[in-house]
């Protein structure tokens, strides 16, 4: 294997609790399986303070359980100036994010943040919908959308920076 350099990538939604922790469990599943996880950082954070330290949301949870991603173990933490000195990758779920996200971004930043969707290969839209105020199916729309998402940005990450 060959490589460059670790890789970070960073997943922002608003909360923290739903769309941004099932692309941190979905995309560390596919690293794992990779055997990369000593070479890939991830992580998740939302724009708002409103969950801080929880774990995400339970409906989430159990939709990502059934079909094999533990999130057991993330908790909810704000994105900050930070992250874009921290991370290769930050990845907005939606354009609102996204705009909060290009507004915290460091003019000297060399990172900078794009939609999460833009990876996508089998979807066209260019946002995760935020599954909270809706039912289960909401839930597992996500993770459709998610996963094509997560594959795209694995297969770009493997083939710029690994050769496997």
């Amino acid at each position: 294997m060959r490589n460059k350099r670790n890789i970070s990538v960073l997943f922002v939604c608003m909360g923290n609790i739903c769309r941004s922790p099932t692309a941190e469990a979905v995309f560390r599943h596919y690293v794992e399986q990779a055997g990369l996880s000593e070479h890939i950082l991830i992580d998740s954070a939302g724009t708002h303070d409103y969950h801080i330290g929880d774990p995400p949301d339970m409906r989430t949870q159990r939709a990502a359980q059934l079909r094999g991603y533990d999130m057991s173990l993330l908790r909810d933490r704000q994105v900050d100036e930070g992250d874009f000195r921290r991370f290769d990758y930050v990845l907005a779920m939606d354009h609102a994010n996204l705009a909060i996200l290009q507004g915290l971004t460091p003019p000297d930043s060399a990172t900078r943040a794009q939609l999460f969707l833009g990876y996508a290969r089998h979807h066209a839209e260019r946002e995760v919908p935020d599954p909270y105020f809706g039912g289960a199916d909401g839930f597992e729309r996500v993770l459709d959308m998610v996963e094509d998402a997560a594959q795209g940005l694995f297969e770009e990450i493997r083939q710029q920076y690994f050769a496997i």
